[in-house]
């Protein structure tokens, strides 16, 4: 009986190609505390938006999550800071460093509110204000750091090539915002961007 449960538990995972890793139960409490930021802050409980900077940037690191399926149902790569402005950065392709001040040309990290959209001067001429919910990005409007695209920023991963330095925005693809913009055009609910290291 054993050894047929353990066939079963083998085919499943086999077929399904999604064997459970540390980082799949990892991401699961992530998930778990935006949801519940989500409910207690009546922000969208469909979807929120994460992205993760301890990724390399060549590969895919913005996930839109759905709160019902349970699952990523888009991710595309993102854009961080070159943070050099107000000290040297050499390394500032393949690490995203962190601060919330004015012109510093960094990322910054936490939980973010997304905001009104607005016009762009760049990309698909589409923006969506931050608003820093943290000590680590209650700078965001002041700074106009916005969710943007870019048509530097390619539609598919490039690793190991890095994708270029933003100012702090997260920029993405033309094509990807598009679809993230059709996303936040349908709630009536602040959604959750949550940027992590």
């Amino acid at each position: 009986m054993k050894k047929l449960l353990l066939l079963f538990v083998l085919s499943f995972v086999c077929c399904n190609n999604t064997p459970v890793t540390e980082e799949m139960k990892y991401y699961t409490s992530i998930h778990n505390e935006a949801l519940i930021f989500c409910q207690e802050n009546q922000f969208n409980q469909d979807f929120y938006f994460l992205k993760d900077m301890s990724i390399h940037s060549g590969k895919n690191r913005f996930f839109v999550y759905n709160f019902k399926s349970k699952k990523i149902s888009n991710q595309n790569l993102v854009t961080h800071g070159a943070c050099d402005v107000f000290q040297d950065n050499p390394n500032k392709y393949k690490t995203a460093k962190f601060s919330n001040v004015t012109n510093s040309h960094c990322s910054m990290k936490g939980k973010f509110k997304i905001g009104k959209r607005d016009y762009s001067s760049w990309g698909i001429n589409v923006k969506y204000w931050l608003h820093g919910l943290e000590s680590t990005n209650n700078n965001a409007v002041e700074r106009v750091v916005v969710l943007h695209s870019w048509n530097a920023v390619s539609n598919d991963e490039i690793y190991p090539r890095y994708s270029p330095l933003s100012w702090g925005c997260p920029a993405v693809s033309d094509e990807f915002m598009q679809v993230l913009d059709e996303k936040l055009k349908t709630v009536d609910r602040p959604v959750l961007l949550w940027i992590m290291e």
